[in-house]
């Protein structure tokens, strides 16, 4: 894997994964933006980076704050030349049961995780477009993926990330915008107290990061989701089942909760290429021949 030539961004880079991250791509090549709140972090990183022969900038910036953000990607573009590659890594945590939630403490986690990828992605975007390259990976967790007690913020702003990636990756295929999830697992200052101490052990953030490479590399893939810990890497996917026509009528619901292991099952389940297969699958079950609907771009 060599990265030479290409500027990445790593937020939240200042320890922790985000340091991993910004370490293992300065090692292949790529000219690092080590971001961080703590500007003394990510001076840190930059400078183990640049002590191993890489080039590193320091970029302390909140990921939430647009005019921080814009700056960051400004200075990194009039200095490198461009962006290439944006790791969306920076993230907190505020957990407790959603009973006891503070719904101020919702929107923190929600505003941090996802709004902060969306600043990134889209202060990166209208130039990737025009350059026809781009690799940006967002990172989600299986608290998102398949839930977790005290984790509803998380895990709600977490699948989101799912969302949005699906999305842009779709709308930035043809400008050769690769858009991907990354899931980790790992012990940091986010996952201490989560984990058990024996467990923590084999959950090296350097043990995640390889995985990073095969997300942004030239032939990265694109609307994956890798889950990534202690060394074992797997895909998540997001599918279909072939479903159960019920039509119309008084009697829909009682046949819908009558044929519910045949709606559930998941025998001949898909990973839809975009979100419209659900209503053209729903449309031809009905025999509905009308045309689908043209997506814009």
């Amino acid at each position: 894997m060599d990265l030479a030539g290409r500027v990445a961004v790593v937020t939240g880079a200042g320890g922790g994964l985000g340091r991993a991250h910004a370490l293992l791509l300065a090692r292949h090549g790529a000219r690092v933006v080590v971001n961080d709140r703590e500007a003394t972090a990510a001076e840190r990183v930059a400078a183990e980076i640049a002590a191993a022969g890489g080039q590193a900038m320091v970029a302390p910036a909140s990921v939430a704050d647009e005019g921080e953000v814009a700056a960051m990607m400004d200075a990194a573009t009039a200095a490198w030349g461009g962006i290439d590659i944006l790791i969306n890594n920076a993230g907190i945590l505020r957990d407790r049961s959603f009973a006891k939630m503070d719904l101020a403490d919702f929107r923190l986690v929600v505003d941090v995780h996802l709004m902060g990828a969306a600043i990134c992605a889209k202060a990166v975007w209208d130039q990737m477009r025009d350059r026809r390259f781009g690799r940006i990976v967002m990172t989600t967790s299986s608290s998102g993926l398949y839930g977790n007690f005290g984790q509803a913020n998380y895990g709600a702003a977490k699948m989101a990330l799912v969302g949005l990636m699906q999305t842009l990756a779709i709308e930035g295929e043809k400008y050769g915008i690769r858009v991907n999830c990354l899931a980790p697992t790992a012990a940091t200052a986010m996952t201490d107290g989560v984990l058990a101490a024996g467990a923590l052990a084999h959950l090296a953030p350097e043990a995640v990061s390889p995985g990073l490479l095969a997300l942004v590399g030239e032939d990265a893939p694109t609307r994956a989701i890798l889950c990534a810990g202690a060394g074992h890497f797997a895909c998540a996917n997001i599918t279909l089942t072939d479903g159960l026509f019920v039509g119309a009528g008084d009697d829909a619901a009682a046949r819908v909760v009558s044929g519910w292991d045949r709606v559930a099952d998941r025998r001949g389940e898909i990973v839809p290429a975009y979100g419209f297969a659900q209503a053209e699958r729903e449309l031809a079950s009905a025999g509905c021949t009308a045309p689908t609907m043209a997506v814009v771009y």
